[in-house]
C-alpha cells in the first residue's frame, strides 16, 4: 500500500503516543499480535503505513528537534513505549496566535525562531492530510490551521474541542475544493465518555430507568490545565449531549472537566455516579472510578481515523466524512448513538 503523508499541528503528549505506536506496532501481522489497537488492518491499510512528513509546534523544547525527539522533549511527560529512530523530519514553528493561555504561559516556553509558511511546507512535504492536536481553546490557532490545510489542499482531521467539522461553513469549504473534514473532539479508547454511554445503555437496555447521572474528570499535564481555563463550559456542553445519545429519554446528565492535579502528570482519574430505579421501583446507585493515562487512549482512535481520510482521499471524497466523524468524535457533525456510528463506519469502510 501507499504511504499515508501525515503533517502534525502540536507535537505534545498525544503526537508522542500516535508517532510512538507506529514504529510499536509495525512488525505485527496478525491481529493477535497487536494488543490494544481495534484495527490492526483497515481497508488494507496497516499503521506503518503512517508516514509523519511535516511537525508544527511552538515550544523552544521542541522547534529545531526532529520528531523523534521532540516527542520526549518537555513539558511532554506521557509513557515512554518504544525508541523512535530519526524521522528526518524537523518540528517547524508555527503560529502562535492563541494557543498559549494563561494558566501554562510558566509552562510553555515559546521559541524564537521564524514562523514559517505552514501551507508551503505542508506542500513541500507532499502531505495529505493535517491532524489538528492543538490544546483546548486554541480557537483562533485551530482555524488559522484548517485554512493553511486548504490552502495546501490537504484534508483536515480535526482532533480539538473547537467547532470545525461540525459547522456548516467550513464543512461547505471542504468540499467545494475536494478535500475530507472530520471531527470535532476525538474520542478516546478507553474514554470517559464511551464508558459512561455504554453504562447507561446497558442499563437502559436492561429495563432501568435512569433518573440522575454524572461524569467529572481530574486530571494532570498541560492540556487538563487549558480545558479548565479555556474550555470547561465547552468540553461540558459537548460531553453531555454525547453521552444524552446513550438514553432514548430525557434525565438529569452532567458530564465534565473539574479540576487539575499536577502530579498526576498524563494520567486521567474520571468518576461516574448514576442513580435509577429497578424492578418495583427499588433505587440503585452505580459508583465507578476509571483510571487512565491520556495520550495512549488518542493511538487506536486515531489510526482508524487517519485510514478512513486516507480511503476517502482514494475514492475522491470530500466534505465532512459522518461516519468517521460520528465514529471517532464526540462532537460530529451529526451525533449517533455508539451502534449506529460503528455500523456507518464499518459500512463505509468496506465501500
Amino acid at each position: 500500500m501507499s504511504k499515508i503523508k501525515v503533517a502534525l499541528v502540536g507535537v505534545g503528549n498525544c503526537a508522542s503516543a500516535i508517532v510512538q505506536g507506529v514504529h510499536y506496532y509495525k512488525d505485527a501481522e496478525k491481529e493477535e499480535e497487536a494488543v490494544g489497537l481495534k484495527n490492526l488492518f483497515l481497508g488494507s491499510y496497516h499503521p506503518r503505513d503512517i508516514e509523519f512528513v511535516s511537525a508544527f509546534d511552538i515550544e523552544t523544547r521542541k522547534v529545531g528537534k526532529d520528531l523523534s525527539e521532540a516527542i520526549f522533549s518537555p513539558p511532554n511527560n506521557t509513557l515512554k513505549l518504544i525508541d523512535v529512530p530519526k524521522l528526518d523530519v524537523p518540528v517547524l514553528k508555527g503560529s502562535v496566535l492563541d494557543g498559549v493561555g494563561d494558566s501554562v504561559k510558566d509552562i510553555i516556553k515559546i521559541a524564537d525562531a521564524p514562523e514559517v509558511d505552514v501551507a508551503q511546507k505542508l506542500k513541500e512535504n507532499n502531505a495529505e492530510m493535517v491532524i489538528s492536536l492543538l490544546p483546548s481553546g486554541a480557537i483562533e490557532a485551530s482555524r488559522w490551521y484548517a485554512e493553511e490545510a486548504l490552502e495546501a489542499r490537504c484534508a483536515f482531521i480535526n482532533a480539538t474541542p473547537v467547532f470545525i467539522a461540525s459547522d456548516a461553513a467550513w464543512s461547505k469549504r471542504f468540499g467545494e475544493v475536494g478535500l475530507p473534514l472530520v471531527g470535532d473532539d476525538l474520542v478516546d479508547q478507553v474514554g470517559a465518555t464511551a464508558l459512561h454511554k455504554t453504562l447507561l445503555r446497558l442499563l437502559a437496555d436492561r429495563g432501568v430507568s435512569i433518573s440522575e447521572t454524572y461524569q467529572l474528570d481530574v486530571g494532570g499535564g498541560t492540556e487538563s490545565l487549558n480545558t479548565l481555563e479555556r474550555t470547561r463550559e465547552v468540553k461540558r456542553i459537548v460531553k453531555t449531549k454525547a453521552v444524552e445519545t446513550a438514553l432514548p429519554y430525557k434525565t438529569s446528565i452532567i458530564a465534565g472537566s473539574t479540576d487539575y492535579v499536577d502530579f498526576l502528570q498524563n494520567r486521567r482519574d474520571s468518576y461516574f455516579w448514576i442513580k435509577g430505579l429497578y424492578f418495583g421501583r427499588v433505587p440503585m446507585q452505580l459508583d465507578m472510578r476509571l483510571n487512565t493515562v491520556d495520550a495512549p487512549n488518542a493511538g487506536s482512535v486515531m489510526y482508524d481515523v487517519i485510514r478512513g481520510v486516507k480511503i476517502a482521499l482514494d475514492r475522491g471524497l470530500a466534505g465532512p466524512l459522518l461516519s468517521v466523524s460520528a465514529y471517532a468524535f464526540k462532537h460530529p457533525p451529526q451525533m449517533m448513538r455508539l451502534e449506529e456510528a460503528e455500523r456507518l463506519f464499518r459500512k463505509f469502510i468496506v465501500g
